[in-house]
């Protein structure tokens, strides 16, 4: 990639934190969309680059992990040329690169973690390692307006992560709850192919919905009662049970499922942030752009709620250069031989 190897080497001879404006490359590969981003003091976004490989595992009904590193191998180098051409910018006005180390595919992680050691690594630029997680709830600090206040109270939902976590300052974070099977959009994901829907079936169990409606199908809300746990696996097998009775028609089970889901969600997220003294609420990952669950947070909650708009709800990078601006105002640096991690670990964010 033009300017990666040779060029000016600045960081050595000065600090980057200078006053001004800061530019962080941030470059996110953690499941099956390659990402790059330049983000400016970890508030605005110059640009934001996705390449997206939802049509390349359509037809095997989800993400194939060896397929999806290949993809990223062939994508990298465009998305970060194209993100710092948006941007305006070249490598020598970056004054820092950040890279997703995880949680994450293992073979897709290496392919962005790796490309970003290497720029800076080449440009003697400071590197920082990002938890994938915290850059989801980072993308709140996208939204123009004043900043969230702390304590902030964090759901957390995505295909493969459904968590509730205090916030108490930028880098302390402690697990209230969390999902003891299923995720709430794998969930999505598992009903929207018993549905015969495309994938992934989160959209389109949600479009569905949108032409069905009440009717006498009732489906169960795991409470949980006494904890912030969810589980949605008894919810998933009733959908089985419902659609191999052919009773109802494919909208009217959209619409409950997501309901049933939205319910439990907001519930529990409002009472929680109630008895934490919350004074916001952020809600992160790629279900945050489910309109039912955006609708029925704003509703139910008793603080204000801030959701990132949808492009940055879904997997990106911009939203991993929002976590290394603050992390690296802080002075926290990555070494250039760390290494990625495949599950999260709140308390070792």
């Amino acid at each position: 990639m033009p300017g990666v190897r040779g060029g000016k080497t600045r960081h050595a001879e000065r600090m980057w934190w200078y006053a001004g404006r800061v530019r962080v490359l941030a470059i996110e590969s953690s499941c099956d969309e390659t990402a790059a981003a330049v983000i400016e003091d970890g508030r605005v976004a110059r640009s934001s680059v996705v390449a997206s490989q939802v049509d390349l595992h359509a037809r095997y009904g989800g993400v194939v992990p060896e397929v999806a590193s290949r993809h990223h191998l062939r994508k990298i180098v465009p998305v970060i040329q194209e993100a710092l051409a948006t941007a305006g910018c070249t490598l020598d006005d970056i004054e820092a690169v950040a890279g997703t180390r995880g949680p994450g595919l293992a073979g897709s992680l290496l392919v962005g973690y790796n490309a970003a050691k290497a720029i800076a690594f080449g440009r003697e630029l400071p590197f920082i390692g990002i938890n994938h997680l915290e850059g989801h709830i980072y993308a709140n600090w996208l939204v123009e307006g004043p900043e969230p206040e702390f304590p902030a109270l964090c759901l957390v939902v995505s295909g493969g992560h459904t968590d509730l976590v205090l916030m108490r300052s930028h880098g302390q974070y402690e697990r209230l709850g969390g999902t003891r099977d299923d995720a709430a959009g794998e969930a999505f994901d598992k009903v929207g192919r018993l549905l015969g829907l495309p994938f992934p079936g989160g959209p389109h169990v949600a479009k569905a919905a949108l032409e069905g409606g009440p009717s006498t199908l009732d489906l169960p809300r795991a409470w949980m009662h006494g904890t912030f746990d969810f589980s949605f696996s008894g919810l998933k097998t009733a959908v089985l049970h419902v659609v191999r009775e052919g009773k109802y028609p494919v909208p009217e089970i959209a619409w409950e499922f997501q309901e049933a889901v939205v319910d439990v969600l907001a519930g529990k997220t409002t009472r929680l942030a109630r008895e934490m003294g919350a004074r916001n609420v952020l809600v992160a990952g790629g279900v945050a752009a489910n309109t039912r669950l955006r609708e029925e947070l704003q509703r139910r909650c008793p603080v204000p709620v801030r959701i990132p708009p949808p492009k940055f709800c879904t997997d990106n990078a911009a939203m991993i250069g929002a976590v290394a601006g603050f992390r690296l105002e802080l002075g926290e640096r990555s070494p250039l031989d760390e290494d990625i991690f495949t599950t999260n670990n709140w308390a070792r964010v």
